[in-house]
C-alpha cells in the first residue's frame, strides 16, 4: 500500500481542500519530522485544563444577573421599581427596590460560593504535577500546561492526565495494566499494549530520539473506539506505519496498575478528551416547585393587571360626572389637568399597578432562598448519613433542588461501586452434582475460620476423583489472569497465606480472580504463565505444566471463552467456561440435569453462574482448529464475523464437568434501599458499562429483578436474529397484552396473575433505537415511542454496555417523555457525570473511583443506602415544607391586598392606600415572615421513623400533589374570603357614625373615632392575627421555638403599633397614625369584633379539614390520626393511674 498517497490525502483534508476534516496529525515530542518527509502542518489544540465551574471572575455579574432576571418575579419587581422611579406613585420606590436588591444579592452570594467550591476542585486537578520528557530529561509541569504531542511519563498508581498513545512500558512485553473504574465502572485490570516498534524506548534519552507522527481521528466521545496510525521515521525517508486501535489508547481518568512506569504521547487534551466529551454542559436546574411558583406568579400578574385595569376604567367612569372630578386638594397643576386623557389613564394604570403590586410577594423569594440554604444543613448534620469508615458527611453542592428530592419518579443508578462493592467471592462449585463450598475467599483475602473446605452432599468416590481434578484444572487454565509477585497493592495485603509474602492475581474480570483464588483454596494453585506455559500446583504439591496454544476470548454474543492447551504428556485439551445458556446446547455428555438444577438454584439466589466443559482433541483435530483460526484472523474483511464462525465450529461436542457460583457483594442495605424505592412508587433503572450477565446477576441480588420477573432482552444478539423493528414490536405486544389483563385484574380484584416484566438493553441496540429513521412507512415507525411504551410497562430496566453519553441520553429520553417525570441519577465515577448533570437531581457517591461524580453532582453521599433516607425522609420533609411556604405566601398576600382593592370603591378610585406605609413595608418583612420561615425549616407532619418504615407515604406527595391547580385555587379563594370578611366586617363596625362634641366622627357601634387610618388599622390587625393563627393551625410539630416565633410575632406587631402610634416621631413629616392603635384597643366592642372576625375567617378551613380527614383521608392523615389516638390513650392511662393513686392515698390516710 502506498502510505505517502494516504498521507497526502489526509493532508489535503486537514488543509481544507475537502469539505470536511476528520483527522489530526500529532508530532510526537512536538518535533518537526525530518526534512523532505512530509509537509509540516501547524495545528492548534486546546490546553489540558478541565472546567466544571459555571462562572468566571469576568462573567459572574452579567451571567448571574441574566439568570436571576429570567425569574418572572425578579423581572416584574425590576419593572415596578423603574415605574416608581419614573412616575408619581402612592408608595415609595424603596418599598420595591430594597427587597429586590436583597434577593438578588443573597442569591448571587450563594451561587457564587457554590461555584467557588467548583473552581477550587478544578484547580486541584489542573495544577496536579505531571512528568514530561523534554530535551532528554524528565521535568515536572502542571497538568493544565500539558500540550498535544508532549511525551508523558506516568508511574504506578498515577492517573493519566489526558488521552495518551502508549509508546513503551517498564515491562519487557510492552504491556501495562490499567483500571478504568472512573470511566466505565469496571475496577478490574485491563491490559493495554505499546506500539511494537517503540516499546524498546524505555529511558528518557531513548524516547527523546524518537521521530514519529500520529494520524488519528478527531476527538469523539465513544470510549471504546479509536482509529489511527503512527508513522515512525528511522534512517530511511519512508516511515514505518503501524495501525493504532483502542488497545493502544490510555484514557484520561484511568489509573496505571502493576506497571512501574510508562511513556506515552498526548493526543487529546483538556475538554477534547473522551471523558470530557462525555460530560454534559452545566445548566441551571430548576425544580418543579419553582416552575409552579412561576406559573402562579403569571396568574397573579394577570389578576394584578385586571385589578389595575378595572380600577382605572371605573375611575374615569366615576369622574365622568362633573361633580366627581379631581378634587382641588389633590393639588394637580393645570399642565397635569390638560394632559391627554390616554396619558393620564396610562399613568393612573401604572399607579394602580404599584398600589396593588404587593400581591406578588417578593419576600417569598427571599424566604425560599433562606429556607433552601438553611434547610440543606439538616442533610449535612444527619448523623445517620455519616460514614465512619471514610470520616465523611454528605455534601450539598446546590441547595436549589432540596424539594425535588421529594418528587423523584425515576432513579437511574450505576452498578459497579454504587450498588456493589465490586468484591467477588466464590460461593460454591458443583462437579457432577457434588457441591464444594470454599469459605470466605474474597479477592485473595482469607477470613478467619476458613481452615478446611466444606463438602456438601456425598463424596464423589474414587471414580469421580479424576473428573473433580479435571474440573479444578480447567478453572486453573481457562482464564486470562495475571500473577503479581508482591505482597501488597494499593496498601492492601493480597497474599493467600498469612504472614508470607506471596503472589496475588489480577485480571480484566474479577470473576476470574475469584475462581482462580477459589481453586487455590481447594488445592489447585495457578502459579504463572511463563514462556507460553501455564504452571499449576496440584494437591500433592507437584507442579504441572500446560502449553497454552490458543485463547478463544470471551465476547458478549458467545458468552463463553475457551483455551486450547497441551499437557506434558502430549494430550490436547479444549477447556471452555461460559453462561449456562451457551454451554448446555453444546454438551453431548455429562450429568447435565444435576448441574442444571444447581445452576438454576444459584441463579435464583442472585449468584453469577458459569458452566465448565471440555473435550480432548487429537493432533489432527488440533491442526484443523489452528488452520481455521489462522484463516479467520488473517481475513481483513469481516474479521469478527469470520472468527465468530470459527469459534462456533470449534466449540461443540463438549463433556460437561460442572458449574461455579460467584457472588458480587452488594453494598450494605442496597437491596433494602431499592425495595423501599419501589414501594415509594419510583422506577429504578440500572445503567452500567458492565457486561450483561454480570449486571443481570447484580439486579437479581439487589431485588431489582425478582424470581417471577420475566426478562425481556433487547440486545445485539437478538437483533442479529431478528430485525430491530420486529423485536420492538414483539416486545411491545407482549407487555401491552399483559398491561390490558392487568387493568382488568385490578378492576375485578384478581391481580394475582399479574406478570412482572424486566427489560435488558445494551448500548449498541440503544443507539439503533435512538437513531432517527428516514423510513416513514408503516414498517419504520417511531422506535423511541415504542421503546418508551415497553419501558413504562416494565417494573425495572437494565441498560448494560452503556457509554457515558448514552447514560445521559437515556435520562434525557425519559425526561422528555409525555409524562415529564422527575428523574434522579446516582453514580460514583467520572463515567456517571453526564447522567448526573442531565437528571433533575444528580447524586454522587464519594467512593473508590475518585471524586469527579461528587464534584459535579447536586448532592454527594458516601453509600447507596443513604439514598433511602435522603429521599423518603429529607425529600419528603423538604417538599411538604416548601409547598406550604409557597401556598401560604400567596394566601397571605391575597388577604393583604384584596381589601386594598375593595377600598378603592369607597374612596373614589383615588389610589388612596388603606394601610399606613410602615405596615405596607413591614407586613412581609417582619410581621408574617419569621413564622413561615421557621415552619418551612422545622415542620414534621409525620415522625421520620414512620417515613422510613412506610415508603408508600412518599406516594402522597408524588407528582407535585400539594402544588396542583385545585389546591392553589383553594388557597386563593380562602384568601379572598378572608379579605372580604376583614373588610366588610370592619365596614359593619363603622356603619353608624356620629359627631362628637369636639367635631370628631365617632362609630356608635364601637365608640371608636372613625377615619381612614383607624379603619385600615382595624383591618390590618385582623389580617395579621388571622394569617398567623392559620399557620399555627397547620403546624403539627410544636417546639419551644415555634411557640416563641408565632406568639412573639403577634406580640411584636402589637408593641410596634403601640410605639409607632404612641410617639410623635420627629423625622416624619406626617403624624397620621398618632394615637390610632391605642384608641382602637381602648374600645371593648373592637376587641370582641376582632376575635369574632378571626374565628369567622378560620372556621371554614377548619371545617374543610375535619370533613376531608373524616371522609377522604390520605395515608398520611390516617397515620397522623392513629398516632394522635395512641398519644390520647397514653395520656388517658396516665391520668387514670394518677387518679387511682390519689384515691388509694386518700383511703390509706
Amino acid at each position: 500500500m502506498d502510505f505517502s498517497s494516504l498521507r497526502s490525502l489526509i493532508t489535503r483534508y486537514c488543509t481544507g481542500e475537502e469539505s470536511w476534516v476528520d483527522s489530526r496529525t500529532v508530532y510526537i515530542g512536538n518535533k518537526v519530522p525530518p526534512p523532505g518527509t512530509e509537509a509540516y502542518i501547524l495545528q492548534r489544540f486546546p490546553d489540558n485544563r478541565i472546567v466544571s465551574s459555571k462562572y468566571t471572575f469576568w462573567n459572574f455579574i452579567p451571567k448571574n444577573l441574566f439568570e436571576q432576571f429570567r425569574r418572572i418575579a425578579n423581572f416584574y419587581f425590576l419593572i415596578i421599581f423603574l415605574v416608581q422611579l419614573i412616575i408619581d406613585t402612592p408608595t415609595s420606590p424603596m418599598t420595591s427596590g430594597l427587597p429586590l436588591f436583597f434577593v438578588i444579592t443573597v442569591t448571587a452570594i450563594k451561587q457564587g460560593y457554590e461555584d467557588w467550591i467548583r473552581h477550587k476542585a478544578d484547580n486541584a486537578v489542573n495544577q496536579c504535577p505531571v512528568h514530561v520528557i523534554q530535551r532528554g530529561k524528565v521535568e515536572r509541569k502542571q497538568s493544565q500546561k500539558l500540550q498535544v504531542g508532549d511525551i508523558v511519563q506516568v508511574k504506578e498508581n498515577e492517573t493519566f492526565p489526558c488521552d495518551l498513545i502508549l509508546l513503551s512500558t517498564s515491562r519487557e512485553d510492552g504491556t501495562c495494566f490499567v483500571t478504568t473504574a472512573s470511566l466505565d465502572g469496571e475496577s478490574s485490570h485491563k491490559t493495554y499494549y505499546a506500539v511494537q516498534d517503540t516499546k524498546a524506548f524505555n529511558t528518557a534519552e531513548e524516547v527523546e530520539t524518537l521521530h514519529a507522527t500520529i494520524e488519528c481521528e478527531q476527538p469523539q466521545p465513544d470510549l471504546y473506539k479509536f482509529v489511527g496510525r503512527i508513522n515512525i521515521y528511522l534512517d530511511r525517508n519512508e516511515p514505518i506505519a503501524r495501525p493504532l486501535g483502542s488497545e493502544n489508547l490510555l484514557l484520561r481518568g484511568a489509573t496505571l496498575k502493576n506497571t512501574e512506569y510508562i511513556h506515552a504521547v498526548a493526543i487529546y487534551t483538556g475538554m477534547e478528551t473522551k471523558m470530557a466529551l462525555n460530560y454534559q454542559s452545566k445548566s441551571q436546574k430548576r425544580s418543579a416547585v419553582e416552575k409552579s411558583m412561576n406559573a402562579y406568579l403569571i396568574v397573579y400578574l394577570c389578576i394584578l393587571i385586571s385589578k389595575a385595569l378595572i380600577n382605572t376604567v371605573l375611575k374615569y367612569v366615576w369622574q365622568a360626572n362633573p361633580n366627581r372630578d379631581e378634587p382641588w386638594y389633590n393639588q394637580k397643576t393645570e399642565t397635569e389637568r390638560q394632559r391627554h386623557v390616554l396619558i393620564r389613564a396610562f399613568t393612573d394604570f401604572l399607579a394602580f399597578m404599584v398600589l396593588f403590586n404587593y400581591i406578588i410577594p417578593v419576600s417569598m423569594y427571599v424566604t425560599v432562598e433562606m429556607q433552601k440554604f438553611l434547610g440543606s444543613y439538616f442533610i449535612l448534620w444527619d448523623d445517620d448519613m455519616f460514614d465512619e469508615e471514610l470520616g465523611e458527611r454528605p455534601l450539598v453542592n446546590t441547595s436549589d433542588l432540596n424539594e425535588e428530592l421529594g418528587q423523584v419518579e425515576y432513579v437511574f443508578t450505576d452498578k459497579t461501586g454504587t450498588l456493589t462493592e465490586n468484591n467477588m467471592e466464590l460461593r460454591e462449585c458443583c462437579v457432577d452434582g457434588h457441591v464444594y463450598v470454599p469459605h470466605a475467599i474474597c479477592n485473595g483475602q482469607i477470613l478467619p475460620g476458613a481452615a478446611e473446605m466444606d463438602m456438601i452432599d456425598s463424596s464423589p468416590g474414587i471414580d469421580g476423583k479424576e473428573r473433580e481434578e479435571l474440573f479444578f484444572r480447567a478453572l486453573c487454565l481457562c482464564h486470562t489472569v495475571q500473577v503479581k509477585e508482591e505482597e501488597t497493592v494499593d496498601g492492601i495485603k493480597r497474599g493467600i497465606h498469612q504472614g508470607k509474602s506471596t503472589s496475588f492475581y489480577i485480571s480484566s474480570s474479577p470473576d476470574e480472580v475469584a475462581l482462580v483464588e477459589g481453586m487455590k483454596r481447594l488445592g489447585f494453585t495457578y502459579l504463572r504463565l511463563k514462556d507460553s506455559h501455564m504452571e499449576i500446583l496440584n494437591r500433592e504439591e507437584e507442579m504441572e505444566r500446560f502449553e497454552l496454544l490458543e485463547v478463544l476470548n470471551f465476547d458478549s454474543v458467545r458468552r463463553r471463552m475457551s483455551v486450547i492447551v497441551r499437557s506434558s504428556s502430549g494430550e490436547y485439551y479444549l477447556f471452555c467456561k461460559g453462561a449456562d445458556s451457551s454451554i448446555f446446547p453444546r454438551v453431548v455428555s455429562g450429568k447435565v440435569e444435576q448441574v442444571r438444577a444447581r445452576v438454576e438454584h444459584n441463579a435464583v439466589e442472585g449468584l453469577r453462574t458459569l458452566c465448565v466443559a471440555y473435550k480432548k482433541l487429537t493432533h489432527e483435530e488440533y491442526e484443523q482448529t489452528c488452520h481455521l483460526l489462522s484463516s479467520a484472523k488473517l481475513c481483513l474483511h469481516e474479521c469478527d464475523k469470520k472468527l465468530a464462525e470459527a469459534y462456533d465450529v470449534i466449540e461443540k461436542d463438549f463433556i460437561l464437568l460442572g458449574a461455579t457460583a460467584v457472588e458480587d457483594r452488594l453494598q450494605d442495605k442496597a437491596a433494602d434501599t431499592i425495595e423501599s424505592l419501589h414501594k415509594a412508587g419510583m422506577k429504578v433503572w440500572v445503567l452500567t458499562g458492565d457486561k450483561m450477565e454480570t449486571a443481570a446477576a447484580t439486579c437479581y441480588a439487589s431485588r431489582l429483578f425478582h424470581r417471577n420477573t420475566q426478562i425481556l432482552e433487547l440486545t445485539t444478539k437478538r437483533t442479529e436474529e431478528q430485525s430491530l423493528h420486529d423485536v420492538l414490536f414483539d416486545l411491545s405486544r407482549t407487555v401491552l397484552r399483559q398491561h390490558g389483563s392487568m387493568t382488568r385484574d385490578i378492576f375485578s380484584g384478581l391481580s394475582g396473575d399479574y406478570q412482572d416484566y424486566g427489560l435488558i438493553i445494551d448500548g449498541a441496540t440503544l443507539s439503533a433505537v435512538l437513531k432517527p429513521t428516514r423510513d416513514v412507512t408503516s414498517n419504520g415507525g417511531n422506535y423511541k415511542e415504542i421503546f418508551l411504551e415497553i419501558c413504562r410497562n416494565c417494573s425495572a430496566v437494565l441498560c448494560c454496555r452503556m457509554a457515558p453519553l448514552q447514560k445521559a441520553q437515556i435520562v434525557k429520553l425519559i425526561k422528555a417523555s409525555k409524562e415529564h417525570p422527575i428523574t434522579l441519577a446516582i453514580g460514583d465515577g467520572a463515567n456517571d457525570v453526564s447522567m448526573i448533570l442531565e437528571a433533575h437531581v444528580g447524586i454522587g457517591i464519594m467512593g473508590k473511583e475518585g471524586r469527579q461524580a461528587a464534584r459535579n453532582s447536586d448532592y454527594a453521599i458516601t453509600k447507596f443506602k443513604h439514598l433511602k433516607k435522603m429521599l423518603l425522609v429529607h425529600g419528603h420533609y423538604y417538599y411538604i415544607r416548601i409547598a406550604e411556604l409557597v401556598q401560604y405566601f400567596f394566601y397571605k398576600n391575597v388577604c393583604f391586598i384584596f381589601p386594598q382593592f375593595l377600598y378603592q370603591f369607597f374612596c373614589g378610585f383615588s389610589q388612596q392606600p388603606l394601610y399606613d406605609t410602615a405596615y405596607l413595608t413591614l407586613y412581609n418583612i417582619s410581621f408574617t415572615s419569621l413564622p413561615i420561615l421557621l415552619y418551612s425549616l422545622m415542620e414534621q407532619h409525620i415522625n421520620m421513623d414512620i417515613l422510613k418504615r412506610d415508603p408508600s407515604l412518599y406516594r402522597d406527595i408524588a407528582k407535585n400533589s400539594l402544588l396542583r391547580w385545585p389546591t392553589f385555587i383553594y388557597w386563593t379563594l380562602l384568601g379572598v374570603f378572608n379579605a372580604v370578611v376583614f373588610f366588610f366586617g370592619a365596614v359593619f363596625l363603622f356603619d353608624n357614625t356620629t359627631f362628637t362634641s369636639n367635631g370628631q366622627l365617632m362609630a356608635t357601634n364601637t365608640q371608636m373615632m372613625f377615619g381612614n387610618w383607624t379603619f385600615g388599622t382595624l383591618v390590618f390587625t385582623v389580617l395579621v392575627f388571622t394569617v398567623t393563627l392559620k399557620l399555627a393551625l397547620d403546624t403539627h410539630y410544636w417546639t419551644w421555638i415555634n411557640h416563641f416565633v408565632i406568639w412573639g410575632s403577634l406580640l411584636f406587631y402589637v408593641i410596634f403599633s403601640l410605639l409607632w402610634g404612641g410617639i410623635i416621631w420627629p423625622f416624619l413629616n406626617y403624624q397620621r397614625m398618632y394615637y390610632v392603635f391605642m384608641q382602637m384597643l381602648s374600645s371593648g366592642p373592637a376587641w370582641l369584633s376582632i376575635i369574632l372576625l378571626i374565628i369567622v375567617c378560620l372556621l371554614p378551613d377548619v371545617v374543610k379539614k375535619v370533613l376531608c380527614r373524616a371522609l377522604w383521608p390520605t395515608t398520611t392523615e390516617r397515620i397522623q390520626r392513629m398516632r394522635a389516638g395512641k398519644i390520647f390513650e397514653r395520656v388517658e392511662t396516665n391520668v387514670h393511674d394518677s387518679l387511682l393513686d390519689g384515691v388509694q392515698n386518700i383511703t390509706e390516710a
